[in-house]
């Protein structure tokens, strides 16, 4: 079907005026990161009239940046690749007996937890994890793949569904057990589909800020980076020079990632949906 001229226009507005609502807030951040004080109170929109990287040199040396940038490197790693093991196994499992009433309860069970909001959960997760003294990094990895589990395992379930059993079969009938079936056979299969949850949950984790300012939030020593950006204001007096190198070079890494993995999002959820 043709398009009229007047349609394509209104597209392709359309998708500029989407452009410059996600690329204003990235080229304020550059701009003003690259800024002395004084330059950004004379014009605090306008490009900078050179390249200052006083502001990151400064953010790297005097505010420890790195140790928080390991924190969230060993919480987002680690949630990973506990969501990896975890959430294709359970999800085999449910996909493979679906037929029987227990595995159907425990799949409505946790897709449940898709509907219940955060904030009604907030408090109630601060005193378990509290009565547990879980208020550390560790404690914060157990509820990042905990909350991951509906999301996942719809996914993968879904996915998993039309995989054909005679696979599965055909594995028994050479010998082999239901491990070696999943990790040889079906685990593959799953790639497209694995590594959609991988990016998303990634894309999460890292910029997450909630669960850290409830778990994380006594102990500075153990603050992910979103938590240390929040604290970073007042501690250096409003400076927003400051603030925005911070928050650059925060996102820098996650921006990289997105733009080199972004297919397999798309590739893995429509993947899914045709099987």
């Amino acid at each position: 079907m043709r398009t009229s001229p007047i349609s394509r226009i209104i597209s392709y507005l359309i998708l500029v005026i989407g452009m410059c609502f996600v690329l204003a807030p990235l080229y304020l951040t550059l701009t003003i990161a690259m800024k002395t004080t004084a330059e950004t109170t004379k014009s605090f929109f306008a490009l900078p009239s050179s390249f200052y990287m006083g502001n990151f040199v400064e953010v790297i040396h005097k505010a420890n940046f790195f140790k928080f940038v390991g924190n969230s490197v060993y919480v987002t790693i680690l949630s990973i690749l506990l969501m990896l093991l975890l959430i294709p196994m359970v999800s085999y499992a449910i996909s493979r007996n679906f037929s029987k009433r227990y595995y159907r309860f425990l799949y409505l069970f946790v897709m449940s937890g898709i509907f219940v909001p955060f904030q009604a959960i907030m408090l109630p997760i601060y005193r378990h994890m509290s009565n547990l003294k879980l208020l550390d990094q560790n404690g914060l990895i157990v509820m990042y793949v905990t909350l991951a589990f509906a999301q996942g395992i719809f996914l993968c379930v879904g996915f998993l569904k039309n995989i054909p059993l005679e696979l599965d079969e055909a594995s028994k009938i050479d010998g082999s057990g239901v491990w070696t079936t999943f990790t040889r056979i079906i685990y593959p299969l799953m790639l497209p589909i694995i590594a959609t949850v991988l990016i998303l949950n990634s894309l999460w984790i890292w910029n997450d800020f909630q669960l850290p300012l409830i778990i994380l939030n006594r102990h500075p020593d153990y603050w992910t980076l979103p938590l240390f950006i929040y604290n970073f204001k007042s501690e250096y007096a409003f400076n927003y020079n400051l603030a925005f190198a911070g928050f650059f070079i925060s996102m820098l890494p996650i921006i990289i990632l997105y733009g080199f993995t972004q297919k397999y999002i798309i590739g893995g959820l429509t993947e899914g949906a045709l099987k």
